[in-house]
């Protein structure tokens, strides 16, 4: 496995509720393709640079996580489906 951290930015609709639904969802699809989390923060709500679907602002989201390559992918196409995930990057750390 190797070691990938993921930064999402959530949209600025969700309340606290929801902000924790899409961390135990980005949680549960890790580990349901065989990976580990290793951990996983909520940074705070933070001023966008530049607007994203016409917001001005949203919650961040960090996970570190263990993944074989494959899986990766699957994990990708999966956020990009999800409505309240504004924008993601995950990249391999290490080697």
């Amino acid at each position: 496995m190797r070691d990938y951290e993921l930064v999402a930015i959530v949209s600025p609709e969700l309340d606290e509720e929801g902000v924790s639904g899409v961390i135990e969802r980005v949680t549960q699809s890790i580990s349901s393709r065989g990976g580990e989390v290793e951990e996983i923060k909520k940074w705070a709500r933070r001023k966008l640079a530049y607007p994203i679907r016409e917001f001005m602002e949203a919650d961040y989201i960090l996970a570190r996580f263990k993944l074989m390559p494959k899986p990766v992918k699957e994990l990708e196409a999966e956020m990009s489906a999800a409505g309240d995930i504004l924008r993601y990057l995950v990249i391999k750390l290490g080697d």
